[in-house]
């Protein structure tokens, strides 16, 4: 509302809500540092689980940040970038979600102290961008090399990762099948995709029942009882195409008179039919995956001539497939020849949980492998997907950086320490909000610390003294209670999740601290003319 010559002039849609200044600031932090709360609890190996249910009365629990701020159902806009943090942190290294979004939350706490003091927020912006880039120094001196084929610190990342989680039970066989299934699919120069490793969930058994598959799992059946069910020494084609007589492109129509016309139509519909399954009789193929659909008579033949065959494979399942057999995929039959084959050494159908599932296994050499998750009930498979998630992701960055530094909020003391010592070297008000930077990246020990039922403080201060000592690893042991150093307690992680989630946290609170007015705008209504959807001036109104 603005007023001209005493007359209201009226700007926005009437019910359209602004807030400014310190009061939009105080809430956009506000929201920010309630989803920093909400996950707080669940950091570290004594963290807390939470459970969500949605409208649908869906329930999920786990203790994976990411997880549950996707989980929940979040309105404010400020608190949406929190949870766009967890997700750019998932992405990228798969694990330190609720440490970027805590830390997130703690660096708009300190500089809601500053914003009293009268601290100008691009001050604080400065501050903390300067902050963040010596963080980045500090810790590159603090990270230790490892090679793909130092599998004992691979395992201990792996683990580190799993400790807290649901998966944590069977740790032991879950890092040793992480760590091999990385190796097995890494290649030259260590670039590593992780969507070559196969998770396959099943309910039943027990977490001890997992497995690894050097090879592809695909839960599908074969398409003909009379086909045989292991196949060794397998050789595999794979097409894309059906295996059916197709339809014509254009509208055609064909007129029979006669029943010998008749005959001879259905005759060769048969023959042709009958030639496709011997292309793949010829290449010397005894196993068949198929993307679309496979004909009632083919899928006669096929059994006939015991060639196992499985049909409207998924598309993501057919490069797996692929990359595991060292096939080719094919377009269609014409081309199919001995070379484009995959092989593996046993192929077969097996029953689990009361559903049939299809083993490609002992595959040479593959660049595809499947772990198969067990589990008594369907949470507790959920949350052993969303550990094995993580732990491959981290063994697959330490693997390509070659990279970890000490966990258990080691480094984050020690960032405290030389940031604290670095603040004092810059001058002006932007020290202020270095200090405040220091004091935030403390708040991965306290959490680790209150969670587990020990006195922040005290634990605060012991770590300190440790670190000022001279002992740069020396992190907080929840278990004994005290300062430990942490590269000999096997407590370590890739240097990727710690940069990472300082530039994640970083960023969005210096973009929610350069906030001074929100215009939420209502719902747009169409004026009484009626105006078509979509019309007005653009840009006239935001909705959140």
């Amino acid at each position: 509302m603005a007023q001209l010559g005493g007359t209201p002039v009226l700007i926005l849609r009437e019910g359209s809500e602004r807030t400014r200044g310190r009061d939009a600031q105080s809430r956009n932090i506000l929201a920010a540092k309630t989803i920093a709360a909400a996950v707080k609890s669940t950091l570290g190996p004594k963290g807390m689980d939470k459970m969500l249910v949605d409208s649908m009365g869906d329930v999920v629990i786990t203790n994976d940040g990411a997880t549950i701020l996707k989980e929940m159902d979040i309105e404010h806009p400020a608190a949406k970038m929190m949870v766009e943090i967890a997700k750019t942190q998932d992405d990228e290294v798969g694990d330190g979600t609720t440490s970027a979004v805590v830390i997130a939350g703690e660096l708009l706490k300190r500089a809601e102290d500053l914003l009293e003091q009268e601290v100008h927020p691009t001050l604080i912006v400065t501050g903390y961008r300067l902050a963040a880039e010596k963080s980045y120094e500090i810790l590159k001196e603090l990270t230790k090399d490892v090679t793909p084929d130092d599998t004992e610190t691979l395992k201990k990342i792996a683990m580190t990762s799993m400790t807290g989680k649901g998966a944590e039970v069977a740790r032991e066989l879950l890092t040793n099948l992480a760590v091999e299934s990385v190796r097995a699919i890494a290649e030259k120069g260590g670039k590593i995709d992780i969507d070559h490793i196969k998770l396959d969930k099943k309910t039943g058994g027990s977490k001890d029942d997992t497995v690894l598959i050097k090879g592809i799992v695909i839960d599908k059946e074969r398409v003909h009882s009379g086909m045989p069910k292991l196949m060794e020494n397998a050789k595999i084609a794979l097409v894309n195409s059906a295996l059916e007589i197709e339809k014509t492109e254009v509208d055609a129509k064909i007129e029979i008179t006669s029943p010998d016309q008749m005959k001879a139509f259905l005759d060769e519909e048969e023959r042709m039919l009958k030639s496709m399954v011997d292309k793949v009789k010829d290449s010397g193929a005894n196993v068949l995956f198929c993307q679309k659909g496979v004909d009632d008579l083919v899928q006669h033949y096929l059994a006939k001539e015991g060639i196992l065959a499985v049909r409207r494979v998924k598309e993501s399942d057919m490069k797996k497939l692929a990359s595991a057999t060292g096939g080719k995929i094919l377009t269609t039959l014409e081309e199919i020849r001995p070379e484009d084959l995959g092989s593996a050494g046993l192929v077969e159908e097996r029953k689990i949980s009361g559903e049939e599932m299809i083993f490609v296994e002992n595959c040479q050499n593959p660049k595809a492998v499947s772990i198969l998750l067990r589990g008594g009930t369907e949470h507790v498979v959920d949350e052993l997907e969303r550990g094995m998630n993580d732990a491959l992701r981290v063994t697959a960055c330490a693997v390509e950086d070659g990279k970890y530094v000490a966990g258990g909020g080691a480094p984050e003391i020690e960032l405290a320490l030389k940031l604290r010592d670095y603040a004092a070297s810059v001058g002006g008000r932007e020290q202020l909000a270095i200090q405040a930077f220091a004091d935030a990246v403390e708040v991965i020990p306290r959490a680790l610390a209150e969670n587990a039922g020990l006195d922040p403080i005290d634990m605060l201060v012991a770590l300190r003294s440790a670190h000022e000592a001279g002992n740069k690893n020396a992190g907080l042991d929840v278990f004994k209670g005290e300062p430990t150093d942490m590269l000999k307690a096997g407590v370590i992680e890739p240097l990727r999740i710690k940069t990472q989630a300082i530039s994640s946290a970083t960023e969005s609170a210096t973009m929610i601290l350069r906030i001074d007015d929100v215009i939420a705008a209502t719902t747009a209504k169409p004026p009484a003319g009626g105006m078509p959807p979509g019309g007005g001036y653009p840009g006239m109104e935001e909705e959140y």
